[in-house]
């Protein structure tokens, strides 16, 4: 077969990034940013990871679904040059909510946010719809998850994870030896297997849509991916799972958002400096870190700008902040332009960007993590 016969063989994808989420779980976090642009590594914003992903990854159509705090995403996004999406045609389009015609105003969960755009979905006539949450971490080619959907015929693949944390949080699937997904429960008490979807959807477009305009004639909206439509394609389609066997972490919680950043600095976490698959991001116009002459510094991640004199320790500084001399960071994320003051103690806590914590002790907890935001501490 010549390389034209094959190309035009190949699949018409469009990518959905889900960015409209209120990010409530977060807290404070994000009161003034929508959470798919809250900071990863000091350096990155969790919507790099899917963008960066799909760039690897050679899909260059995309969709962003935006709700929540818009202006905040798409000063991040820009034109989308740094994923390569500035482009004549195709690249980068803003989905923001609407008036005028079908699917109008605010969606109400993921799965709604499909349903009001299923016009444009059909208008735009992709073979698949791969739909992506902004909230996790993880490195994924994409084009296997398509060769596996592809090979299997599906009409719904589920990118899944055999997950080491409380199942109860996510989809939880029940898979036989083939892969094909026989049970599907969303959020449930008490999960019968560990296996959850990392919210990594590719869908068959037609399918897609027909079970977009099915339940929507029978439901006033459709909620989350998990109330209705997977379950209802579950039940009447061919559902199969792709397995993850990488690092994934739902960043969607301030204890998992902790997490995921210890792990990053424990050496536990994904790569973030792997230069066969760069994160992609707008580039910082910042200067280099600075390490004063008395600072310490282990096991931490030091973004561009920030000024280091007093200890950090199995921490993440953000592009910005500052630890001044004699001020004591442990286990903790610290936001960008976050003011660390002389005598300060630090530990088990976010800090969100722009606070100031001037000469006093929070965090500590063994549990949850001190948030402190920008007008002191929410929690503790």
């Amino acid at each position: 077969m010549d390389q034209q016969t094959t190309a035009r063989h190949q699949p018409r994808i469009l990518a959905i990034v889900l960015a409209g989420g209120a990010g409530g779980r977060l807290g404070a976090l994000t009161d003034h940013r929508a959470k798919p642009v809250m900071p990863v590594g000091g350096s990155f914003r969790l919507i790099d990871i899917p963008l960066s992903n799909l760039h690897h990854s050679g899909i260059s159509d995309v969709w962003v679904m935006e709700q929540y705090q818009p202006k905040t995403i798409n000063d991040h996004l820009r034109n989308g040059r740094p994923w390569d999406l500035d482009r004549t045609r195709g690249g980068l389009l803003v989905l923001p909510p609407f008036s005028g015609g079908a699917g109008e105003g605010f969606a109400e969960g993921n799965a709604d946010g499909l349903l009001r755009q299923a016009d444009s979905i059909r208008d735009f006539a992709p073979d698949l719809v791969l739909v992506l949450s902004s909230d996790h971490l993880y490195r994924l080619d994409y084009r296997d998850v398509v060769a596996t959907h592809l090979d299997r015929g599906a009409d719904l693949t589920l990118v899944t994870v055999d997950f080491d944390g409380d199942a109860s949080a996510h989809g939880v699937v029940d898979v036989d030896d083939d892969g094909r997904v026989t049970d599907f429960a969303y959020k449930p008490e008490d999960p019968r297997t560990s296996i959850v979807t990392t919210e990594i959807f590719l869908y068959t477009a037609e399918t897609l849509l027909d079970a977009l305009e099915q339940l929507g004639d029978t439901r006033d909206d459709l909620g989350d991916y998990g109330h209705h439509l997977v379950p209802h394609l579950v039940e009447q389609g061919s559902v199969v799972e792709h397995r993850l066997h990488g690092y994934w972490r739902d960043l969607g919680t301030p204890a998992n958002y902790l997490r995921a950043h210890l792990d990053l600095v424990d050496g536990e976490g994904l790569d973030l400096s792997d230069p066969t698959w760069p994160i992609l991001t707008e580039p910082p116009e910042l200067v280099p870190a600075f390490i004063g002459d008395a600072a310490v510094v282990t096991s931490s991640l030091i973004a561009p700008g920030a000024r280091v004199h007093g200890t950090v320790r199995r921490s993440v500084v953000g592009a910005g902040a500052t630890v001044e001399p004699g001020a004591v960071v442990e286990g903790s994320v610290l936001l960008n332009r976050v003011r660390i003051t002389s005598g300060a103690v630090v530990r088990n806590a976010i800090v969100d960007s722009g606070a100031v914590v001037d000469g006093e002790r929070v965090g500590d907890g063994p549990d949850a993590p001190a948030i402190v935001g920008r007008d002191g501490l929410i929690d503790d």
